[in-house]
């Protein structure tokens, strides 16, 4: 039975939506790290272990002292560096007295926290997801905590044929299922590309569409799914009415979607814990960007859509559970996923320590050592 670990420490993770993240204490686990976040009164997110160093309670069952936790047992203070600055009946202070601070980074309307090794924390490595705000872009998302290995909802996201059997009553149809589709794959990233063209539009964009543009008939539709080592999923999609130049005709051609509804479902999915997940995702469009009630509607919506994974992903851990031992059947449809899974353990084998080698001994000489 496999027990390598399933995620790489050297990346970022999304711990909290922005917003999230006050001036109290947050407690988050990433990758099996428990982590307590606080916003300090300039503005900036720090993060720490939340374990106190004296007798290891939660530092955020304690609370906050300007920018200082303080523990809730003992009385013990630390800064966001993670150094002890108190400590209760004397004046001179363990040197070892500190708890781990974890590099931070808000971009994207996330707070981002790398779990490993912090002198390989390049705040460029940060996955792209800038539509979620692009004055370019409105949307909105949630996060869920859903009770499954993430590298299952990276899966269901790199195969949208399922929309036509989990969603059929909103994004998916018979289309999804049918249409061809281009895998293709780079060093650290895997693109699902599916083109639909003349057909009836699934009940969600069909009301985009004729909201957005006033128009009822078959369209052009189209889904482009990125992913971005190691959880990061962007997907590009949208209608068009049939046949008004969306779809490219050749190389480097990007088509004309200027009659038709074009959104971003942005995902990206931390490790909590072995088996659990935190699946942070966001719904952006390029449409009627003024309206906020549309984008509170499409967030409500979406958040239903995505309910519906959550059953399945879930029911299906569970079966994984009973059946430790089963390897999956993989399908023509599972490429995008197949090469998702090859890049995130070509990340966790790069992290894993290096087995010596025994070098192999020349053969001596005939008549030597008889």
């Amino acid at each position: 039975m496999n027990t390598s670990p399933s995620f790489p420490l050297n990346a970022w993770y999304a711990a909290a939506y922005d917003v999230e993240v006050k001036h109290a204490l947050l407690p988050r686990t990433v990758c099996n790290q428990k982590l307590v976040l606080y916003r300090q009164s300039g503005g900036e997110v720090a993060a720490l272990e939340d374990a106190c160093w004296h007798r290891l309670l939660p530092l955020s069952m304690g609370r906050l002292e300007g920018d200082e936790v303080v523990c809730g047992y003992h009385g013990l203070a630390y800064n966001s560096q993670g150094r002890c600055t108190f400590m209760p009946s004397q004046e001179t202070l363990n040197p070892s007295a500190c708890v781990r601070a974890y590099p931070v980074v808000e971009k994207h309307r996330f707070v981002w926290i790398w779990p490993g090794d912090p002198a390989k924390a390049d705040p460029a490595l940060v996955p792209d997801m800038h539509w979620n705000d692009d004055p370019a872009w409105a949307g909105d998302g949630k996060m869920i905590r859903v009770a499954c290995d993430y590298r299952l909802v990276v899966d269901n996201l790199m195969d949208l044929t399922h929309e036509a059997f989990v969603h059929g009553s909103s994004i998916g149809n018979r289309a999804v299922a049918e249409a061809p589709f281009v895998a293709t794959h780079g060093d650290r990233s895997a693109t699902v590309t599916r083109w639909m063209e003349n057909i009836d539009a699934p009940p969600f964009w069909a009301g985009q569409i004729r909201h957005a543009r006033d128009y009822v008939g078959k369209v052009d539709r189209w889904q482009i799914i990125r992913f971005e080592g190691p959880c990061t999923v962007n997907i590009d999609v949208g209608v068009a009415e049939a046949g008004s130049g969306a779809v490219p005709k050749g190389q480097g051609d990007k088509g004309d979607r200027s009659r038709g509804v074009n959104g971003y479902v942005l995902n990206t999915i931390t490790p909590e814990t072995d088996k659990t997940c935190l699946y942070f995702w966001a719904f952006a469009r390029n449409y009627c960007t003024g309206e906020q009630r549309l984008t509170h509607e499409l967030r409500e919506g979406v958040a239903n859509i995505f309910r519906e994974d959550e059953h399945v992903l879930e029911a299906q851990q569970r079966a994984i559970d009973e059946r430790p031992d089963y390897a999956f059947y993989n399908l023509n449809i599972d490429a995008g996923a197949m090469w998702a899974r090859r890049l995130i353990d070509r990340m966790v084998e790069r992290e894993q320590p290096k087995r010596p080698t025994i070098p192999i001994q020349a053969a001596a000489p005939a008549g030597v050592g008889r």
